[in-house]
């Protein structure tokens, strides 16, 4: 295989482990902690989770293993999209499996949670892994969207597992595929298989985590490099002097990946769509807060800036939001082929200008026509408006070279240039701490298999300290949970967490980006670097910095 001299050298980084995870397996021990509960709707989610609710908190530490000698057939999946550090927690967990007992197997299902369900495997061996130690991508064993959610599927999944001898599984995912993970422990309890289910957190999104679940894994890697990415932007614009970048970054239900790279670039704007909600702000209000920032420094001299734009901030305007309500409603049954049996657009508009309530029709009329033509002709199966497929950089650049044309004191000039970071970030060389902290995960969740764990998430905190100072444990998966509606059904799922407005990270970028606005006080972060000194290969995100002050 030709690999890259970069590779070479990060095949032989050996990753850092938490303090009480060096110790050897045969001195790791476990303290219990309190009972925990579900973070809402307790009384639901213990009916629904009656085997593996309430369970207790546990950490790892120095001392004498207790755990039953047990041959152990642990199998692993990656589910859904790729983060920077999958491939080592697969490595953790085959190298503490290995370093527990030479005969214990490690199954990869390939594909994702289908790989399960169709029983297509590879297993593991030291010539295999060794090729994908700290190197990015899910292509070990490939990963699938596929959901673990129904009665059939867990059987069919419980068969599997009883055909290979499987005791575990080790399912790495965001917060619908820890979600999966906690209902399908619950049903290999209440069925008692004897398989245990373990969690990691998995998400660039940076929206799975809480006051356990410091930071998702991923998250350092993929706001590293698109941050870069933004630095390098913005000294071109410092340089040319005649372009305004509109950057749409990846995170669709939460602004974490906005906000890390506004802290790391301090860029002109930043939209976050947590206070867009919150203040209900309009169209028409966030694209003159743009243009305010246009203006003003274009009167001293600055026909150019950067502006941030978190991929799903127009889900976040009220507004926006009823306009695509109503659009769903109104090409919803056979209305839909009414509307597209029409031959031209002006024939479509005048369908929708009878169809949209006054209040919508006014919202949808200041649109750019290429954004009103996506919001009816990229579909979803289910026949809905694919809001994420909007290019909202582009949107916002549209209403804000509007609002200039109608200020007789703007004299400047606005060129626009469009990017969106999403797939550069997801499968980069992991940073450092995203090589050790997905390692050190991989190696706990088989600690917390060996010890008879179910329904455990892999937790490594206290992640803003050196990896020595770490601390490994579990938490059960239903503490995280709340019911929510989704498809017509009261579902337990994971909370997503948001962009808290009232946290260190929004405060601090709160309190600077009035300056950032009107002068260009712009930070080039460069390139991840893996070499030299630990200030500056070992460095933590800012949003972890400021949240543990």
């Amino acid at each position: 295989m030709n690999i890259s001299p970069l590779q070479k050298e990060r095949l032989k980084y050996n990753p850092k482990l938490p303090g009480m995870l060096r110790n050897g397996i045969s001195e790791i021990c476990v303290k219990e902690g309190e009972e925990t509960q579900s973070v809402a709707d307790q009384d639901k989610i213990k009916a629904l989770f009656p085997n593996t609710y309430g369970k207790k908190e546990i950490t790892f530490a120095k001392g004498q293993n207790t755990s039953p000698a047990k041959k152990q057939v642990v199998g692993v999946i990656l589910s859904g999209g790729q983060a920077p550090g999958g491939h080592n927690v697969v490595c953790g967990l085959y190298d503490a499996l290995k370093a527990t007992d030479k005969e214990n197997v490690l199954y990869g299902f390939k594909g994702g949670p289908s790989g399960l369900l169709e029983d297509d495997y590879l297993i593991f061996d030291d010539e295999y892994i060794d090729q994908f130690r700290n190197t990015g991508g899910f292509d070990i064993i490939g990963s699938g969207r596929t959901k673990l959610e129904t009665e059939e599927q867990f059987a069919v999944a419980a068969e599997v597992c009883k055909k290979h001898g499987i005791t575990a599984i080790v399912i790495i995912g965001g917060d619908d595929s820890n979600t999966n993970a906690g209902v399908l422990a619950e049903y290999f309890a209440a069925h008692e298989t004897g398989v245990q289910v373990i969690g990691c957190p998995k998400t660039i999104d940076g929206d799975l985590k809480n006051e356990d679940i410091e930071c998702s894994f991923g998250f350092d890697t993929a706001t590293k490099t698109y941050s870069e990415l933004i630095g390098n932007i913005e000294r071109d614009a410092n340089s040319a002097k005649k372009y305004w970048h509109f950057i749409k970054v990846m995170g669709r239900s939460a602004s974490h990946v906005a906000l890390e790279c506004a802290l790391e670039t301090q860029p002109n704007i930043c939209l976050v769509s947590e206070e867009v909600a919150a203040k209900k702000m309009s169209l028409s209000q966030i694209a003159d807060y743009i243009a305010d920032s246009v203006e003003k420094r274009a009167a001293n001299g600055m026909n150019f800036g950067v502006a941030i734009i978190p991929e799903g901030v127009v889900e976040f305007v009220p507004e926006f939001s009823v306009l695509i309500k109503e659009i769903n409603e109104l090409l919803a049954g056979s209305k839909a082929e009414e509307f597209n049996a029409l031959n031209t657009w002006k024939e479509k508009y005048e369908f929708i200008e009878k169809g949209l309530s006054s209040e919508s029709m006014a919202v949808f009329a200041i649109l750019p026509e290429t954004i009103q033509q996506q919001l009816f002709l990229e579909r979803d199966p289910h026949g809905n408006v694919q809001v994420s497929l909007i290019e909202s950089e582009k949107l916002f650049s549209a209403l804000v070279k509007a609002k200039l044309a109608e200020r007789s004191s703007y004299k400047g000039k606005f060129n626009a240039l469009h990017h969106f970071f999403g797939y550069e970030g997801r499968c980069a060389f992991p940073s450092n701490f995203d090589a050790d902290y997905c390692y050190s995960l991989g190696y706990n969740a088989f600690m917390l298999i060996q010890y008879g764990y179910n329904g455990y998430l892999s937790k490594i905190s206290n992640l803003s300290k050196p990896a020595e100072e770490w601390v490994a444990g579990g938490m059960p998966i239903t503490k995280m949970m709340n019911m929510e509606r989704r498809h017509g059904e009261d579902k337990p799922v994971i909370r997503k967490a948001l962009v808290e407005l009232d946290g260190k990270p929004f405060k601090y970028f709160e309190a600077h980006r009035a300056e950032w606005a009107e002068k260009t006080a712009y930070t080039y972060p460069g390139a991840i670097q893996y070499y030299g000194p630990d200030e500056v290969c070992n460095l933590t995100t800012r949003t972890l910095a400021l949240e543990k002050e």
